[in-house]
């Protein structure tokens, strides 16, 4: 039986020009219009949380939507085996998982070739 989280998305990155200001303005846009929260992370990108709380990401610059455009993480309980699923419902490998080391990620294009990216969340640490 799956989880409750698997299938949900979890994480979006938004297409959103090539400057700081074009990104400022993305914010701004998605803050009055959504009411989505934006933080800086670590490594100093713009995030975002949407309204509820349970979706976040990060304007990206430099991203043509046109390219890839909006580029939705659907969670899994193991994306090994929802990659396996999906490869045999017709998707293909865009990037394969350990791209994105540590993070258990991959990226596929579902039939239609829309790119969506899968995750899988780290298990606990050991004590």
């Amino acid at each position: 039986m799956p989880s409750p989280t698997h299938g949900k998305i979890c994480y979006v990155e938004l297409p959103a020009g090539d400057t700081d200001a074009d990104v400022a303005r993305s914010a701004a846009f998605y803050a009055a219009v959504f009411g989505w929260r934006t933080r800086r992370r670590g490594d100093g990108r713009l995030a975002f949380d949407d309204a509820t709380g349970q979706v976040s990401g990060a304007f990206v610059p430099g991203r043509r939507p046109a390219e890839v455009g909006l580029l939705l993480y659907v969670m899994v309980d193991d994306v090994a085996a929802a990659v396996d699923a999906a490869v045999a419902q017709g998707a293909g490998v865009v990037q394969p998982l350990g791209a994105d080391a540590p993070e258990l990620t991959v990226r596929i294009a579902d039939p239609a070739g829309n790119v969506i990216g899968l995750y899988q969340e780290p298990p606990p640490a050991a004590p």
